[in-house]
């Protein structure tokens, strides 16, 4: 199973929604899981992490993770070459290791990365950005260019950002 979250934050809570799905092709969820937390942590550049883990991990709490699984991530798991790690690597050393993350992130991050992809997507000249942990990138690269919909932003990850959105 392939689960994908994403936050969105309200004025006094953040909305966290997970979208559970089969295959990497796959046009309908399987399950959707939300929960509403309070807002622990305020925006800070460069640690984005620290606002959105405790969301994602609250919300783990109610999914039964099995060998095999992975997990998706608005954002990145590697951040540069450097070893610094983003919102994914934080979440894979809270799973110990235990199942791979892959970040997809619609935004750019300016520091070189030989661990980070682009993806381009239907007609778009704008890529997805595509770092992982746990599985190779290159693997993981094809599988999100084969994720259905014709458009940048896959359906089923299009479906996500729109349900956190929705108080």
């Amino acid at each position: 199973m392939i689960y994908a979250f994403d936050t969105y934050y309200f004025e006094n809570f953040a909305k966290t929604v997970c979208i559970a799905f089969e295959a990497w092709d796959s046009e309908t969820e399987t399950e959707i899981f939300t929960e509403k937390t309070t807002v622990t942590a305020g925006y800070e550049s460069g640690a984005f992490y620290k606002r959105e883990l405790p969301c994602i991990l609250s919300l783990l709490n109610k999914i039964n993770l099995n060998e095999g699984d992975m997990i998706i991530v608005d954002g990145y798991v590697t951040l540069d070459n450097k070893g610094k790690i983003g919102l994914g690597g934080h979440l894979f050393e809270a799973l110990e290791g235990k199942i791979p993350v892959i970040g997809i992130a619609k935004n750019e991050f300016i520091s070189s990365d030989d661990q980070r992809r682009t993806v381009f997507r239907g007609e778009s000249k704008t890529p997805l950005f595509v770092t992982a942990i746990g599985v190779y990138v290159d693997e993981v690269k094809v599988k999100v260019e084969q994720m259905h919909g014709n458009f940048r932003i896959p359906t089923l990850l299009k479906k996500l950002d729109q349900l956190t959105r929705i108080e």
